[in-house]
């Protein structure tokens, strides 16, 4: 089977589920993610670059949440409760990719728990996207696609922490960034970097956020979040004691240490250094070239 009809049962079984009325026109899903990791060897964003699309869990064999995208696997499992059986026995590149609703209309992404780059998709591939609350690792019975959506309402009253309190999106079909793209969104830590090198290499516009950063000695008032390992790592890590999306990737790739471990640095930055924008909606232009 093609795509296309995965993709058709998926969304005609979630839209059984789903309840309220259609999203807000202006609103887009985002696909946040760490732009200095390596997939294979190779850097991430250069791969993109190769391919031509962001691809899944399943595709990649790399996650900046669980790592259970196989046959038989828990997100094996969820997709298959989620999508009604559609992509139970389907190829790897068939299946759709993680993203969030953006209805906060964040600078830095709906869902930054994810990483510090983000994809800001076109109005377009709503239309192709399921959504449920919360995070389909805890199983959600609440759903919603373009037409039918009464998730934002719940999302608000969760009371869920700062990097919890996303609805999740489903973009079904595959994302070309040519095609799907309205932007690349970095941190401003990458500018000059080989990472807006790879980025410019995209045929997609580039833009800029407000930057995470973050003292690491604040979060010794912080010790709870992620647990006092982690607080005291995030010291070691940092850069003149500072915290910054591309410390915590150099100590990824540096080997030297636990990469579950680095991913809890990430979300103390993303929770406590996060940009205060004004008008988070806005990114800051850079033109491509």
């Amino acid at each position: 089977m093609d795509p296309e009809p995965r993709a058709t049962r998926a969304l005609r079984h979630v839209a059984a589920l789903a309840t309220g009325g259609p999203v807000d026109a202006a609103l887009r899903v985002t696909l946040n993610f760490h732009p200095d990791r390596l997939v294979g060897g190779r850097e991430i964003l250069r791969r993109m670059a190769a391919d031509g699309v962001y691809r899944s869990q399943f595709a990649t064999g790399v996650s900046n949440g669980g790592l259970t995208a196989f046959p038989g696997g828990d997100r094996w499992r969820w997709e298959s409760r989620m999508f009604g059986g559609a992509y139970d026995d389907a190829a790897p590149h068939e299946r759709p990719v993680y993203g969030a609703w953006d209805f906060r209309r964040r600078a830095v992404g709906a869902a930054p728990r994810f990483g510090s780059a983000h994809f800001r998709l076109a109005a377009s591939v709503v239309a192709r996207t399921t959504f449920c609350y919360p995070d389909s690792v805890e199983e959600p019975r609440d759903f919603g696609v373009a037409g039918r959506m009464a998730l934002e309402a719940l999302a608000l009253a969760g009371g869920r922490d700062a990097l919890d309190d996303y609805v999740e999106a489903h973009v079904h079909g595959p994302v070309r960034l040519e095609r799907d793209v309205e932007a690349l969104v970095l941190d401003p830590c990458y500018r000059g970097t080989a990472v807006e090198e790879a980025a410019r290499a995209l045929p997609c516009p580039l833009e800029w956020h407000g930057g995470f950063r973050l003292p690491a000695r604040e979060l010794r008032g912080h010790r709870d979040f992620r647990g006092p390992r982690v607080a005291e790592l995030a010291e070691e890590v940092a850069a003149g004691g500072v915290l910054d999306p591309a410390v915590i990737g150099a100590a990824v790739r540096s080997g030297r240490y636990d990469p579950q471990d680095l991913k809890k640095v990430w979300h103390c930055l993303a929770r406590f250094g996060a940009p205060r924008e004004a008008a988070p909606a806005a990114g800051l232009a850079d033109p491509v070239g």
